[in-house]
């Protein structure tokens, strides 16, 4: 037989590498046609995927979505033996965009002091948490607790507060202020101390109306001296953490502050605990705070991303609640302060370049005004250092580009920041990390911390800075973890737990409500956008094929659901990689 003419065997050649193609897209578009996969089908899907934004059905595979359709789709149709139909609506899995897991878990073993209105109450709460732990209080295992607020006693707290009281003098505590820029200590604490306790730079050694009160950097020498939990009670509390995150539909965070030491920890749970049901996008920071330590914890990251080590986490001041944010101006009730920094500004700058350098993400801690004008200063100077080799010059556009592809770097808190930085931030495209409920929290005294001017322009901005994809989060334990008070805070400026606004003749009106968030706008910024501060905007956040299998089930949808119902919203599943991590049905 003659052979085939030249063109003849190429065109046999193009047509058999065409029908594969073909084939492969195929059976790439309809997976169960080809080989059966694991189908779940619900009332509705919510997808964030703009190319298809609702479904019905989707399959997974190895931890993924390998198809997502409608049910009228040809997939829908295949015979496959093991589709699961459930009631429900689906939404993809939600982010926290800044939290503390460890900080988390270990507050859920500690004596919890949020909404105690005296120091009676206080009192009373350590005594009944100590029952229940007879061994906290020693030299060798210190009480510790959270979210005491001085507000509420008239005063700053002091270490004889609990010395007077007989059945708790002489024990070692450490208890976090509510925003956990202050730590109260016990007069057993002090006696560790020098009998001249020194002042601290950048920090605050509260004296009046007596000692035991330690805010920002000079918590460092209580820390320095509080004995910390070994390997296996850090893991307990990681997986306490975890279970209690899954149970409010969280299925990944931001961890706001990890140190080299709790990193490889994490490294090695999330390669190998079941228990490892959330995942975690890391900030390090380093033993001593504001430093460059590159060599303590190299970028960590796997296929799954169950944990991710590609950030550092900075600090330019401390807390409003304390008066301990730094102001460009003085605060309207303590007209002698304008709080202070952590950092000078040419440090941070300096600090942020050298982290940037080395291919970092940098994320500045930032809540007044004055601080966040050094933060932009500094994340400007280090585009400027890493972005010019691509053009040559530093206009706001080429910045705001090269932030976008490579560096994004983020403002932790964002909470106060001047109307000439706003235009500053969103030219850059810096990120804000957002907390809503801290706007909700902080509404009772913002204004006298800020005055009325202040507060109008420049406090709690989330409409404002809409357009450059706020992350939202909560800032746990500083906050409650659940998302969906989260969403609530966003859409009206309210309360979550009580539902109401600051004014007592008008509690149903939110708070500067001309800030206030859609649904779809908040939503996102538990999904999308905190995918997107995390590198992870083609893998979480949405529910389209090729993106993590995670998920949530609630009895209806949220875009049908009155917002009030969102305070007490209780999640039906949770999923993770395709696996069911909590069930309120299941639930032990």
């Amino acid at each position: 037989m003659a052979p085939l003419p030249p063109l003849v065997r190429w065109g046999s050649l193009i047509s058999a590498i065409a029908a594969v193609v073909l084939a492969y897209s195929y059976q790439q578009q309809h997976p169960l046609l080809f080989d059966p996969l694991p189908v779940y089908c619900y009332n509705s899907i919510r997808t964030h995927d703009s190319h298809q934004p609702s479904a019905e059905c989707f399959s997974v595979k190895d931890g993924v979505f390998a198809g997502v359709w409608a049910r009228d789709d040809g997939d829908a149709a295949a015979k496959d033996t093991d589709v699961t139909v459930s009631e429900g609506h689906v939404i993809p899995g939600l982010w926290d965009g800044h939290g503390h897991l460890l900080q988390y878990g270990e507050f859920l073993h500690s004596v919890d002091l949020f909404g105690s209105q005296s120091l009676d109450e206080v009192r009373l709460r350590i005594k009944t948490y100590l029952e229940a732990n007879p061994e906290a209080g020693t030299e060798n295992h210190w009480l510790r607790g959270v979210g005491w607020d001085q507000s509420a006693f008239g005063r700053m707290p002091t270490a004889d507060d609990i010395e007077q009281d007989e059945q708790l003098r002489g024990i070692f505590m450490m208890l976090d202020r509510i925003d956990v820029h202050c730590s109260w200590v016990s007069q057993a604490v002090l006696n560790l101390l020098p009998d001249e306790i020194p002042n601290v730079p950048g920090g605050e050694v509260i004296r009046d109306p007596g000692p035991g009160v330690f805010c920002d950097n000079a918590m460092d020498m209580i820390m320095d001296l509080w004995p910390k939990p070994g390997a296996e009670e850090k893991a307990r509390a990681v997986k306490s953490a975890m279970k209690e995150l899954n149970k409010v539909g969280l299925v990944g965070m931001h961890d706001a502050g990890v140190t080299a030491e709790n990193a490889r920890l994490y490294s090695e749970l999330a390669s190998s605990s079941p228990d490892w049901t959330v995942r975690v996008y890391g900030m390090l920071e380093c033993d001593k705070r504001n430093t460059f330590c590159p060599e303590d914890a190299p970028m960590l990251s796997d296929q799954d991303a169950k944990f991710t080590l590609r950030s550092v986490k900075l600090f330019a001041d401390g807390a409003l609640g304390s008066w301990g944010s730094a102001m460009l101006d003085p605060y309207a009730d303590h007209p002698w302060t304008s709080g202070s920094l952590l950092i000078n500004a040419s440090a941070l700058t300096q600090v942020t370049k050298s982290w940037a350098s080395k291919g970092f993400q940098v994320n500045i801690h930032a809540i007044g005004d004055l601080a966040n004008r050094n933060a932009i200063d500094a994340f400007q100077a280090a585009l400027e250092q890493q972005c010019l080799d691509e053009r040559g010059d530093s206009d706001a556009l080429l910045l705001a580009g090269c932030q976008s592809r490579h560096h994004r770097f983020r403002i932790e808190h964002a909470q106060i920041i001047h109307p000439d930085d706003q235009k500053r931030i969103r030219a850059l495209g810096i990120i804000p990390s957002i907390q809503p409920t801290h706007a909700t929290s902080d509404m009772r005294y913002a204004e006298q911390r800020l005055g009325p001017e202040r507060t109008s322009s420049e406090a709690y901005r989330m409409k404002t800075l809409l357009d450059i994809n706020p992350v939202l989060g909560s800032d746990f334990p500083v906050e409650p973890p659940n998302p969906f008070q989260g969403i609530y805070a966003a859409m009206t400026r309210k309360n979550p737990q009580t539902g109401l606004g600051p004014d007592p003749e008008n509690p149903s009106r939110g708070w500067h409500t001309e800030e206030t968030l859609s649904l779809d706008e908040a939503l996102l910024g538990f999904t999308r956008n905190a995918a997107y501060g995390a590198f992870l905007e083609h893998s979480a956040g949405i529910i389209r094929q090729g993106s993590f299998a995670d998920w949530v089930v609630l009895d209806e949808p949220l875009e049908d659901m009155d917002v009030e119902k969102l305070r007490t919203l209780k999640v039906k599943e949770t999923w993770v990689g395709g696996r069911k991590v909590y069930s309120r049905d299941e639930r032990d």
